[in-house]
């Protein structure tokens, strides 16, 4: 179940509850869900009970006639109360299997759909190299949430004193879209050869693609092992130790990293969506940055091959699962990547 799915789901639920005068408050015409800002918060957390109070005045009364109900719904695991009326939602660990199975099937077209069916962007054609760049990716963004794109002003971007060829000599294609394309419209892109081309953490491009990159490089050492990726979604006997030398068990996506990526993935479609609806390539960037770190979180935390020491390890099915998860990953990474006109590298 996708973030968007399970706003759908929630908003379902407030409209059921008030049909069947379990609320009396006006139907909001959308819900937003989010991820919660720490671990052990379930996957989720919205804040529709409370903004349903401003009309009846009791949010512990709204989140838990919400919370009742949402825990008949197939997909969810279980659903809190926090105060002063937030429903964290957990999901169950088959979600998480098929939201990797989702991703792994739609490959570089995964969260692309008719988000922004029926809705209009009004977007002009700068003559300016920044804005035409941020023109041209808007439209291909909107085209892909299934948007139209009509002429109107912008997008207004602050300008950049160099030429278009003079960045192309000096930073080449990629570094050049990134430039442009990272920082929000307000913001003066850096335009520093030394800080956009170097292989250091502190360049962002370079952590995106890297990423995209090992998890290509784990497809292929998997294929050495003979290990097919395939998520896993029955519950493990025993909770996940975070040691590397643990014993692997089967099982669904319990670690935190793996949680944490599995978020990020989810969270992915809506970012295309608010990217496009608001003219704004630069939150795809930082949803890329955010999904790079935190893939590489879940690849020091959480191997996703058998350490091959005197064959001690066999591939088991947490690695399969684990894979699974980082193709899915790196699909997510190079559609990203395609969406902003840049290379997604099988080497770097």
């Amino acid at each position: 179940m996708t973030p968007a799915q399970l706003s759908r789901t929630v908003l379902h639920t407030v409209r059921r509850a008030v049909e069947d005068d379990e609320l009396c408050v006006a139907v909001p015409e959308r819900v937003k869900v989010r991820t919660p800002p720490r671990p052990g918060c379930g996957d989720y957390a919205t804040n529709v009970a409370l903004l349903l109070a401003r009309a009846d005045g009791d949010a512990l009364r709204i989140a838990e006639v919400l919370r009742r109900r949402l825990l008949r719904t197939p997909g969810i695991a279980r659903v809190d109360i926090a105060d002063p009326g937030f429903l964290n939602i957990t999901l169950e660990g088959t979600s998480h299997a098929q939201l990797v199975r989702a991703v792994l099937s739609q490959g570089l077209r995964y969260g692309h759909g008719d988000a922004l069916a029926g809705v209009s962007v009004p977007l002009g054609a700068g003559d300016e190299v920044r804005a035409a760049l941020v023109a041209h990716v808007v439209r291909g963004l909107v085209d892909a949430t299934g948007g139209v794109v009509v002429p109107g002003d912008g997008p207004v971007v602050r300008a950049v004193p160099v030429s278009g060829r003079d960045l192309l000599t000096r930073l080449g294609p990629d570094a050049a879209r990134w430039a442009l394309l990272r920082p929000a419209g307000h913001d003066l892109p850096d335009l520093d050869p030394a800080h956009l081309l170097s292989q250091r953490e502190d360049n962002a491009l370079f952590r995106v693609q890297y990423a995209h990159a090992r998890t290509r490089a784990l497809m292929r050492n998997a294929g050495q092992f003979g290990i097919i990726p395939e998520p896993q979604s029955e519950p493990q006997s025993e909770p996940p130790s975070e040691s590397h030398d643990a014993p692997a068990e089967p099982g669904a996506y319990r670690h935190p990293a793996e949680a944490a990526l599995l978020a990020l993935l989810a969270d992915y479609p809506r970012t295309l969506e608010a990217a496009a609806r608001h003219r704004a390539p630069d939150r795809l960037a930082r949803q890329l940055v955010a999904l790079a770190d935190g893939f590489f979180r879940f690849h020091d935390a959480c191997p996703a091959l058998p350490s091959g020491e005197s064959g001690e390890r066999k591939p088991s099915a947490v690695h399969r699962s684990r894979l699974a998860l980082a193709d899915a990953a790196g699909a997510v990474l190079a559609g990203g990547l395609h969406l902003l006109g840049i290379s997604a590298p099988e080497h770097l």
